[in-house]
């Protein structure tokens, strides 16, 4: 495996941490712009750059440089389109450039103005959403490639009627207080769990596993007395801790620059593809195919602080052991990291998941200094964390389709639809429990069959065994048991799948279905979505078929299914820079931008599931409600949402 490779996946999620060690960054815009537009005809439209210029740089003139050009402008709709290129006004000296080996570089020194011409195909929108990409440096630095995002007005454009925030749908003066108390993120007590669960599957990994007794004695023994030894084994545990904790803290930074900003990264097409093949490489890794380790340069540096003494001694010590382990623990923390951003639920989900396995990591540690005893009762390094590494390589394999699936369902491909997904879960799960049978090995003696390895085998064997339905047109396959993570039931290979319900066909337009609504006085169910989402599918697949459930959705109400992940870009004259209510702008352009914004603006929350109900006169009836797997208590939420309708009359 090539080294850059090896490294760059390796170091993917402890970059995070790490990025204090980086090399010095480019200054943050060091040239301030004046965009404005000329209308040339018909969908034509001049456009002009204007600088005064900043004394402590150069600003390299529209030019190429090595086939790469100097000045670029860059569009999200392909309707707009560059017509020519730049033109400049102002001085600009012509130097040889010792960078491009006497390449002769226009540079400019003062104020500047450069302009050019787009053509707009179809509707011109009001304002126009670009970036201007250009270049500059001094002496040997050298900057490409800095962008400038603009909006500019165009003369007889069309204003975007859309519409995002509307006040009477805030829950806070709903009709009716039934519904959830607030709207933030619910479930950090699981997702704690979970991330404890994966600090424990750690432990028994081949990183991690011998470290225990090695690290316990030693802090036991250098302590002098045995207070000082649990004082200082209880420290080190707790730097495990504080060591994940403090990786989820740049998530606080990108999120607060954009409420949405983790569920779009979530739905990325291109980032879910990443993480498929990361994870198919970890899974290589796991089967012993290669090795993935940090940097040695990284790991020694951070191993020669931990004799500093006292607390930041040992605080080195648990990064050492952070970074050593990270072969083993990278995939799992990836897991989480990834599994945090599909729930949308932002960083403080993620620093409870992390939180969660630094403490499930480090308690063990801490446990076994205060009752040393306990380490003669741990059995041995040997055959068997080889065998726990294969079996998280075949559950890596499982994750890794899970992640093309939702790039695959965000894209509406068709590559995995359900049947196919669970047809690869079912190979894989035959392969593993070949493998702890010993039939399928990867070096090494053949195993010995142990009552645990045939009691894990047996259970790998049912769980596979119960997906098999799952690959028929039968009521057998609607799996309830795994609800959410397949593709919905009618994302199939079959023309016809018997699990689809086609009952309820949720209107995809919150103001086609208040129109709806007005015409048929009935209150909107509004239902925030996602086709990545998998507690969303979860709800579609448990609670909506419910026989009462069904029977409201479908005569009582208007439901209106609004995708936050939907890729799919609006009409040019619907794109549009809007000012948040904390008074930031946010650029508009795909229908879950849309979407996306509508539901943190009124309803104050970026996760999904989420559902409101409104009047046709569009005023909040309830509280909004978040997943809820409990068809009785959706029930009882949808009925409370009839009857404030009813009272407001």
């Amino acid at each position: 495996m090539p080294a850059f490779l090896r490294y760059s996946l390796s170091i993917l999620f402890a970059l995070i941490s790490f990025c204090s060690f980086s090399q010095d960054e480019a200054p943050a815009a060091p040239f301030q712009w004046q965009v404005s537009s000329k209308k040339l005809a018909e969908g034509r439209y001049e456009l002009r750059f204007a600088t005064p210029g900043n004394s402590a740089w150069q600003l390299y003139a529209p030019q190429m440089l090595n086939e790469v050009a100097t000045a670029e402008l860059q569009f999200q709709d392909s309707a707009i389109q560059a017509t020519g290129n730049f033109k400049d006004s102002g001085n600009a000296e012509t130097v040889a450039s010792t960078l491009f080996e006497g390449t002769q570089v226009r540079l400019h020194g003062g104020a500047v103005t450069w302009t050019t011409e787009i053509s707009i195909n179809g509707d011109v929108p009001a304002s126009l959403q670009g970036t201007l990409l250009y270049t500059y440096g001094k002496g040997e630095e050298f900057y490409p490639g800095t962008a400038h995002e603009f909006t500019v007005a165009l003369e007889g454009g069309k204003v975007a009627g859309t519409r995002i925030l509307i006040p009477s749908l805030d829950p806070k003066g709903a009709l009716s207080p039934c519904g959830d108390e607030d709207t933030a993120d619910q479930g950090l007590a699981s997702i704690f769990f979970l991330g404890f669960l994966g600090g424990l599957i750690a432990l028994v990994t081949p990183c991690v596993f011998p470290l225990i007794p090695l690290t316990v004695s030693f802090f036991t023994k250098r302590s002098g007395s045995r207070k000082k030894g649990i004082t200082n084994a209880l420290l080190y545990g707790m730097s495990i801790f504080l060591i994940y904790v403090l990786l989820s803290l740049p998530f606080y930074v990108v999120e607060g620059a954009n409420p949405e900003v983790l569920n779009n990264i979530s739905t990325n097409v291109w980032l879910n593809l990443l993480f498929f093949v990361i994870f198919i490489v970890f899974a290589l890794s796991f089967f012993g195919l290669f090795e993935i380790t940090l940097p040695g340069g990284l790991a020694s540096k951070i191993d020669s602080k931990s004799g500093v003494s006292d607390f930041w001694g040992i605080f080195f010590m648990a990064l050492t052991l952070a970074i050593v382990s990270f072969s083993c623990t990278g995939p799992i923390l990836g897991s989480l990291l990834a599994g945090a951003l599909t729930n949308s639920g932002g960083a403080v989900q993620l620093t409870f998941g992390m939180g969660g396995f630094g403490l499930g990591l480090g308690l063990p540690f801490a446990l076994f200094a205060l009752f040393p005893n306990w380490l003669q009762s741990l059995p041995k390094s040997g055959g068997w964390l080889t065998s726990v590494k294969v079996v998280l390589g075949f559950l890596e394999l499982a994750l890794a389709v899970k992640f093309f699936s939702n790039a695959d369902l965000v894209k509406q491909w068709h590559i995995l639809p359900r049947e196919v997904f669970i047809g690869i879960w079912i190979v894989i799960g035959f392969a593993l429990v070949l493998y702890l049978l010993g039939v399928i090995r990867f070096g090494g003696p053949k195993p010995k069959l142990t009552p645990a390895r045939m009691g894990v085998a047996v259970l790998f064997m049912a769980f596979t065994i119960y997906l098999v339905p799952g690959v028929t047109n039968s009521k057998l396959a609607r799996l309830e048991l795994i609800s959410g993570f397949p593709p919905p039931l009618c994302y199939s290979v079959y023309d016809n799948p018997i699990n689809c319900e086609q009952g309820i066909e949720p209107l995809k337009d919150y103001e086609e279905a208040l129109k709806v609504a007005k015409a048929q006085n009935k209150p909107i169910l509004i239902d925030f979505t996602g086709w990545a989402c998998v507690n969303c599918r979860r709800m579609e697949e448990k609670v909506w078929p419910d026989p009462e459930v069904a029977r409201m959705m479908k005569e009582d109400f208007v439901v209106v299914s609004l995708y936050v992940d939907e890729r799919r870009k609006l009409p040019l004259t619907e794109q549009m820079v809007y000012t948040t209510k904390l008074g930031t702008e946010k650029s508009i352009v795909t229908v879950g931008d849309k979407w996306a914004t509508f539901q943190s603006e009124n309803f104050g929350a970026v996760s999904q599931p989420q559902y409101a109900i409104v009047s046709p006169s569009e005023q909040a009836l309830t509280k909004t409600k978040a997943y809820t797997p409990d068809a009785k208590e959706f029930r009882e939420w949808l009925q409370c949402g009839l009857n404030a309708m009813k009272s407001a009359k």
